[in-house]
């Protein structure tokens, strides 16, 4: 399942995927960052591999330096998430097993960083980082999808009687699991669902929906949900990234005042969510989406998203003439609360993967 032998690693290099999207992001304390996304065949389907690459200045990128890959499988929506232990975890959906698995590298900042082997988590998409409690507790946002997504993707959601955005949990730092409750939102579209810890200890869970982003809150450590309701944070039915800072304030980067998926924006609460009067724009361009944060001690926060990923198309000139682009920015709070970069080492769509002349074998 985990690809990591050079020789085999190069079936999966840029000049043969097709399309690319839907990053995740990391950095290591001494700096080393890792950015995955997935591809495979010509959509979101049957032959998608996830694909890990790393930098140490964040301009130079390596090739894949790690793939997830199962014939006559679909591997995709990875996350990268650094835990409290400093290990680095990778995790990934799977299909036809409906299943959630995971990989962690102990020591991301080595020579040569290497993962073991991978393990079943649970039932079944997580793409957004687990959320480290006051309690110690580690929550992971893992959904079973609902029947306007099963539709595209016959076979998801089975596994589970109650389809929704649930929430795992584990006390022993990732040696077990244990599935609690979940929320429902209405006109929820793939849940992409993400953990923040209020200031008064509810938890709050963000989810995607066809009206922006709803949220749910538990007053008994993700047992039970209320009903939910509308954020107001608006959005183009897209995944969004919201988590607390060291600061204490809140992040979102959301799309603001778009068209489309277009003018990716970091937004700044002082008020645990209830109002962003601070934003700073990403990226105006239309179809700039998905994006992940990760703030490192320093203060700095690392950005994420893909541009148009060339997946879906009707013909291979129109995949050719897509962007297919992963894009990396970094900066402070500083430079949101001012609404332009103040920081010398802050940077705007810097890109960090383009895929151009495809070498490969139409799938």
């Amino acid at each position: 399942m985990l690809i990591t032998n050079p020789d085999a690693l190069k079936p999966y290099s840029a000049p043969y995927r097709l399309w690319q999207g839907v990053p995740g992001i990391e950095v290591t304390a001494q700096k080393r960052i890792f950015l995955t996304f997935y591809s495979g065949q010509t959509r979101e389907e049957i032959g998608n591999f996830v694909v890990v690459i790393k930098s140490e200045d964040g301009v130079h990128f390596s090739g894949p330096l790690l793939v997830v890959y199962m014939e006559d499988h679909r591997c995709f929506d990875p996350c990268l998430w650094m835990d409290p232990l400093g290990r680095l975890w990778l995790t990934w959906a799977r299909y036809p097993d409906d299943g959630l698995y995971g990989a962690i590298c102990d020591n991301p900042d080595a020579p040569e960083p290497k993962f073991g082997e991978p393990f079943f988590i649970g039932h079944e998409v997580m793409m957004n980082k687990p959320t480290v409690l006051k309690n110690g507790e580690w929550m992971l946002p893992v959904s079973v999808w609902h029947d306007n997504v099963t539709n595209l993707f016959p076979g998801y959601g089975h596994t589970v009687e109650q389809k929704g955005a649930y929430v795992y949990v584990t006390t022993d730092q990732g040696r077990t699991f244990q599935r609690r409750g979940c929320s429902a939102i209405r006109n929820r579209c793939c849940d992409e669902h993400q953990i923040l810890e209020l200031q008064d200890g509810r938890l709050r869970m963000f989810v995607r929906t066809h009206f922006g982003i709803g949220a749910a809150d538990s007053i008994d450590g993700g047992w039970t949900w209320t009903e939910g309701h509308d954020t107001g944070y608006g959005g183009p039915n897209s995944r969004f990234h919201i988590t607390r800072l060291h600061s204490g304030r809140v992040l979102l980067i959301n799309h603001y005042m778009f068209k489309g998926r277009s003018h990716l924006t970091a937004m700044l609460s002082e008020d645990d969510g209830q109002t962003f009067p601070y934003k700073l724009l990403l990226d105006p361009r239309s179809e700039v989406s998905y994006p992940d944060a990760k703030q490192t001690a320093d203060g700095a926060i690392y950005i994420v998203y893909d541009r148009e990923r060339g997946v879906f198309k009707h013909n291979m000139q129109d995949v050719l003439n897509s962007a297919r682009e992963i894009l990396t920015a970094r900066i402070t709070e500083a430079d949101i609360m001012a609404g332009q970069l103040t920081d010398p080492d802050s940077y705007l769509q810097r890109v960090v993967s383009k895929l151009g002349e495809y070498k490969g074998k139409v799938p």
